[in-house]
């Protein structure tokens, strides 16, 4: 499904509050696709905080969410750019995902070693980026119940929707691999406790979700007690991770049924049965995480583009956007009609010919007719050095030794394995760096060496003659 797809039709019926990408459907074992303007987006949590008092705030928006009927998705982001996605595909509000903000910042298991900091930061960026709610995994509140609560107040400061605070020890692990232990249920409640104070003191609504891993690291029965005891302390939802079968998420929803519940769909093999919305909302769920999804298709996506590149080929195009399909997901063409409010007739312009380049590079209007009729023929480029900078930087061989070497030119040329000329570019010889990053294949060779060889030559010697992977013939002649 492309993206510039998305956004028309809805299967829900919806009430917007507010302004963009505020549509709160009442039938939630759907999405509902509702066109955000690219043009004028203002995110939730530049509108006025999480001020409790503000009916726009994002907490207020995910209360909102919260409180109609149905179960409600969330896909995990982890930047700024998976968020824009979830928002753009029609979700109502998404999560951030320890997990995979370690994995994609740190390249880094999601084993307690990414700090509150960095999570904070990446948290930022992600909540301006978007109109939509966002509920912030914290870990365990990074400490303890002091610690929690100015984790908490950073995660209002940050413009999130709700937290998500877990019982486990430090270092905390992920909630479906080995090795999790858990604090003293008093401690646990504690701490739940204290961010329940660090709310009202701060003056926001965001929504507390109180997660136990005591599931795994004791048994169902605590963690049924834990939920409990989370909600009378006053946590706004309920979640117990690694739940292993239906009749346990049964029992799960059975606890304290006014406060919601929220299921974790771990993607790909994890303890917790994967369910469609509509069982969930059965069940008594309200709602949903999918927390690998996004970050599970990036990583095979970059690694199938790899090999294509490795292979001597691009990525098939039906496996990635067009260049005008991502400017348009970035806001490109929103950006530019924007600049337009902003211009005076004072702007600097670049003239039709200029160049900020070192090198002014045109295109010859002169072709033969050969040349012409070969309409499938990649131009013909040449670089032209300006006679001042040519001067400037010692043409002139009686200043430098070496500065000679200004005085020649280099010429590459690539014809393709098809026989049709795809370059013809002159440089001068003094600029070796610059050459590779017009002919990359270039890199590797040490153009000085022969350069030097060469130094006495007269013109017109073949300096380097060779096929790069893709067929192509390289050839850089001194002139």
């Amino acid at each position: 499904m492309k993206v510039s797809a998305v956004g028309n039709a809805s299967v829900t019926v919806g009430l917007t509050f507010g302004g963009a990408g505020g549509a709160l459907p009442f039938h939630s074992s759907s999405v509902s696709f509702l066109r955000t303007s690219k043009s004028s987006v203002v995110t939730a949590s530049s509108l006025s905080g999480n001020d409790a008092s503000s009916p726009s705030s994002p907490a207020k928006l995910l209360r909102r969410i919260l409180d109609s009927p149905g179960v409600h998705q969330g896909p995990a982001c982890f930047d700024a750019l998976s968020a824009k996605l979830v928002q753009t595909a029609g979700f109502q509000f998404c999560f951030t995902s320890g997990f995979s903000i370690s994995a994609s910042r740190l390249a880094l298991p999601d084993t307690g070693l990414i700090s509150y900091g960095e999570i904070l930061d990446q948290g930022h960026l992600i909540t301006q980026a978007v109109s939509i709610p966002v509920i912030g995994d914290a870990d365990n509140g990074y400490g303890n119940a002091m610690n929690l609560k100015r984790t908490l107040k950073g995660y209002v400061a940050a413009g999130f929707a709700g937290i998500i605070l877990e019982d486990q020890v430090a270092p905390k692990a992920c909630g479906h691999t080995r090795g999790r232990r858990v604090v003293s249920r008093e401690e646990a409640v504690m701490k739940i406790k204290a961010a329940v104070d660090a709310r009202r003191e701060s003056g926001c609504d965001i929504v507390i979700v109180a997660r136990t891993d005591s599931r795994q690291a004791v048994s169902l029965d605590e963690a049924l007690v834990r939920s409990r005891a989370f909600a009378d302390a006053g946590a706004d939802v309920l979640f117990i991770d690694a739940l292993a079968s239906r009749e346990e998420m049964k029992a799960f929803c059975e606890v304290s049924p006014l406060v919601p519940k929220m299921a974790n769909m771990l993607e790909g093999g994890g303890k917790t049965p994967i369910l469609n919305p509509m069982e969930l909302e059965e069940i008594g769920f309200k709602i949903v995480a999918y927390p690998l999804s996004l970050i599970g298709v990036s990583i095979r996506a970059m690694q199938d583009s790899l090999i294509a590149i490795k292979g001597g080929r691009l990525p098939p195009p039906g496996s990635m956007p067009s260049f005008e399909e991502i400017k348009d997901i970035l806001g490109f063409n929103a950006y530019y009609e924007e600049e337009k409010r902003y211009a005076t007739s004072t702007n600097p312009q670049l003239s039709k010919g200029e160049s900020s380049s070192l090198y002014s590079i045109r295109r010859r209007d002169q072709v033969d007719s050969e040349q012409t009729s070969q309409s499938f023929k990649d131009p013909i480029v040449e670089v032209i050095t300006p006679d001042d900078v040519y001067n400037k930087y010692g043409a002139d061989s009686s200043r430098n030794p070496f500065s000679g070497i200004w005085s020649r030119t280099l010429r590459v040329k690539i014809t393709g394995r098809d026989g049709f000329e795809r370059l013809d570019v002159r440089i001068p010889a003094g600029f070796l760096d610059g050459i590779t990053n017009i002919v990359p294949a270039l890199g590797g060779v040490n153009i000085k060496e022969l350069l030097d060889d060469a130094a006495e030559e007269v013109g017109g010697k073949l300096l380097i003659d060779f096929k790069d992977r893709m067929g192509d013939r390289i050839q850089v002649f001194l002139e």
